[in-house]
């Protein structure tokens, strides 16, 4: 199948299949999130049917590409004997990896962003805190569903260590008990009033706001920004430490986005407070946040599994894939690690030929659970009972993928632990502090 035969399916599937609203600006060069409003479930759901209807063959690593932007380069991905992307070529400069300066940094978990980003602008080590997002608490609906959030869900937890480990009051000042339309005064009375130094966040449903990244394309897509105003009253400033964005936005439409119903949230600080964290305090913080026996992820996506393809309270395998949408956005905060590992990596001056592959491992994990989520479109869109057992197994392999993971972590944690005495042992897991 050439690349124009490819591009003619994509199209067609495109208007056909999923019906998909925004096609006016369809063709090679439209890029496939920002032109075609494609989230990456959709974009897995679009290959899927290139595979089963049109015979399309779909390597597991073409599903886990990351530099497929527009829709030709995902024809010439999917072209038969497509070849494979040149490795990129190794800088001839030294380079003192993890002990260096970090090339980039994690943007994974809207609150912890925003909330690191005014330590990262006073040079504080904000690492350690993504300890709490690779098992970050998620929900399972009544409808044995998975969401990155729910209204039961809070970020007590967050807030508290946020306090414990760099000194920095993580004030709430939305009242759930009281109405948005009063929630909504307070801010607006929060940002006439507003210090220099001190950061608002508020949530707000980005989905209402679709001049804003949304790659995940979630309805609603609860998420917190900071925001300040400026000197046009019907503009607000706002920054956006997870998107990576900073610039303006009409006053009413910020505010709509608040008031919707689907978010509730708000927090005020001051980061000029922060203090680095004393050992002690990160030591109970690994304590309580460290979770070496479970992997919560993998072990929901299993039971959301077994639920359907064992028809409990009358679910369909056909409706698994709708079950497991939010996967993706959970599946990114396994990066988290990453900084966990670089955390204790320079603390120690471990080699960082080590660390490197410890990443590596990180990444495979990630792109597992994404051909996971994958098989698991394709078992709700067959309804092959038969594909059951190999979904199971996938899920397995990860179970021992992560665990692998976990105890090299475990093991630069004690290795850590045992550089200064003052810190005794970890506590047993029964004792641990709910994170």
């Amino acid at each position: 199948m050439s690349n124009e035969t490819l591009i003619a399916a994509i199209g067609t599937v495109l208007r056909e299949e999923m019906q998909h609203p925004h096609l006016d600006g369809f063709g090679p060069d439209a890029r496939l999130n920002e032109d075609l409003y494609l989230d990456s479930v959709q974009l897995l759901q679009l290959i899927l049917s290139l595979e089963l209807t049109h015979g399309v063959s779909v390597p597991e690593e073409a599903i886990n590409r990351q530099d497929v932007s527009t829709v030709a380069d995902l024809a010439r991905l999917l072209a038969p004997g497509a070849e494979p992307v040149a490795p990129v070529a190794e800088s001839e400069t030294p380079s003192e990896g993890v002990h260096g300066a970090m090339p980039y940094d994690l943007k994974i978990h809207c609150f912890v962003s925003c909330v690191c980003d005014g330590l990262k602008m006073r040079g504080i080590d904000h690492r350690p805190f993504y300890a709490l997002i690779w098992d970050a608490e998620f929900a399972i609906t009544d409808g044995s569903r998975l969401a990155y959030h729910s209204d039961a869900m809070d970020h007590e937890s967050f807030r508290y260590w946020f306090e414990r480990l760099y000194g920095v009051p993580l004030v709430s000042w939305y009242d759930h008990s009281r109405s948005k339309d009063e929630n909504v005064a307070t801010l607006l009375d929060l940002l006439e009033r507003r210090e220099p130094d001190t950061r608002i966040m508020v949530m707000l449903d980005m989905f209402h706001l679709p001049e804003r990244e949304n790659k995940f394309n979630q309805n609603p897509f609860p998420h917190y920004l900071l925001v300040s105003l400026g000197d046009d009253p019907d503009l607000w400033q706002v920054r956006d430490p997870d998107f990576r964005w900073e610039g303006v936005i009409e006053r009413e439409r910020m505010l709509n986005a608040i008031r919707q119903p689907s978010v509730a949230g708000g927090y005020r600080f001051d980061p000029s407070r922060a203090h680095p964290p004393a050992d002690t305090d990160l030591a109970a913080f690994f304590d309580a946040c460290f979770r070496f026996d479970a992997n919560p992820l993998i072990d929901a996506a299993r039971a959301i599994v077994l639920a359907h393809a064992e028809g409990r309270g009358g679910l369909k395998l056909t409706d698994v894939g709708e079950a497991l949408r939010e996967l993706p956005v959970i599946t990114i905060r396994k990066w988290a690690y990453e900084h966990g590992f670089a955390f204790f990596w320079r603390a120690l001056r471990w080699p960082d030929p080590e660390f490197q592959r410890i990443c590596d491992e990180i990444e495979a994990l990630v792109n597992g659970l994404t051909a996971l989520h994958y098989a698991v479109l394709k078992l709700a869109r067959t309804g092959e009972t038969g594909e059951v057992a190999p979904v199971l197994a996938r899920l397995d392999a990860l179970d021992a993928q992560e665990f692998a993971i976990k105890r090299q972590l475990a093991s630069a944690y004690a290795a850590w632990r045992q550089t200064s005495p003052d810190l005794g042992q970890a506590l047993p897991s029964r004792e641990r502090l709910s994170a």
